[in-house]
């Protein structure tokens, strides 16, 4: 009776386990970095209007009647309307020049946060793109007021376009590192938080600033598992432009897929080491995962890479050796900084479980190894 009570009470667990998850999974489905895998791995953009916020109408529509009222003045200077000496209306035209180049530069500001900022799916990536575009725009006027007050404005454009050859050939790298940064912001390849390999680099994002990428090493030379080193490994944001980034934590599919492997002699049962693989890797792992493996498969479906098998529970194939024995594989999805630990505790039950029955499962002897 009491065995009958504990197996109820655990079935009603596993089935509000399920339920939890459930839930869990669609609420991430609605995480904006989750729609933005989505949408970039389908390749689908939805046909929307971008949308211009009242401030921004305000705003726009202000700098345009200023622009208009600007225009006006500088012709009625550049015609001496108003009966002062060719000299001043000369000063008074250059400077109307000049506050038309700041409200032009002010627009464009403008209709590039309404109609491009506005429209990224992730908050973070338009504050970043917003700061960077303000930082711009100061730039930009700050050359305008003091190449109209104090230079020739063909001289200043001349003299910072010969500036800027010079410092882009010698600041080259700095200069593509921030590009790259930028590439970050809007694409998102990974943040800070992600499991990434970037060519020989391979950690956890912990910063990524305006030049570069700051990883905290896992693996290594000196180690054969996934715990950190203890180093921590900079880079260039450049290297992303020409470098395939491996991100281990993919929104859509935060999990890795592993295997374990032994050798086992022919004359094996490999039904009975097949269902013993399987069922230790069931208790293990859990229901829990199962059901995000699922609802992450019914995901995938909706992409162009509906044909790829992503199984719910653990799976177990045969293949055959260099050597003389057949090789008995475990496929099991897990998270990435746990997939250590797993394998550890799944190698320990499933050598004892086979060790118990040795008449089943052969082993290579130690001489013929």
């Amino acid at each position: 009776m009491a065995t009958e009570e504990q197996q109820a009470e655990r079935t009603e667990e596993q089935a509000g386990e399920r339920a939890h998850v459930k839930a869990e999974v669609e609420h991430l489905k609605q995480r904006a970095d989750v729609k933005r895998a989505l949408k970039q791995t389908t390749g689908h953009k939805e046909e929307s209007k971008p949308k211009v916020a009242p401030r921004q109408k305000v705003f726009i529509s202000t700098y345009a009647l200023l622009l208009a009222g600007l225009g006006v003045l500088y012709y009625l200077f550049g015609l001496a309307y108003f009966g002062l000496s060719a000299t001043v209306h000369a000063y008074l035209q250059r400077y109307t020049r000049g506050a038309i180049c700041v409200a032009v530069v002010l627009i464009i500001e403008q209709l590039v946060n309404a109609y491009f900022i506005s429209r990224l799916d992730d908050i973070v990536s338009r504050y970043n793109l917003g700061r960077v575009l303000r930082l711009l725009v100061g730039l930009i006027i700050v050359f305008i007021i003091f190449a109209t007050i104090f230079i020739n404005w063909y001289t200043a454009i001349v003299s910072v376009g010969l500036l800027s050859l010079i410092l882009g050939f010698a600041l080259q790298t700095p200069i593509t590192s921030f590009i790259g940064w930028v590439y970050i912001l809007v694409r998102a390849p990974y943040r800070v938080g992600d499991r990434i390999s970037v060519g020989g680099a391979t950690g956890d994002v912990i910063d990524v600033d305006y030049l570069d990428t700051t990883l905290w090493e896992f693996g290594g030379p000196y180690l054969s598992t996934d715990h950190p080193s203890g180093r921590i490994i900079k880079f260039p944001n450049s290297n992303i432009l020409s470098t395939a980034v491996y991100n281990y934590s993919w929104p859509l599919f935060p999990y890795i897929w592993n295997e374990i492997k032994f050798n086992i002699a022919y004359e094996s049962d490999l039904e009975f080491v097949a269902q013993t693989m399987r069922e230790a890797a069931e208790e293990e792992i859990g229901e829990a995962m199962m059901a995000r493996v699922k609802t992450f498969r019914e995901l995938l479906a909706q992409t162009p890479v509906d044909e790829l098998e992503v199984q719910e529970r653990p799976a177990v194939f045969f293949r055959v050796s260099e050597n003389t024995w057949l090789e008995a594989v475990l496929r099991y999805v897990v998270p990435p900084r746990e997939a250590g630990r797993i394998k550890t505790r799944l190698l320990k039950k499933l050598l004892a479980r086979m060790n118990a029955a040795p008449d089943r499962v052969m082993f290579p002897k130690s001489n013929a190894r």
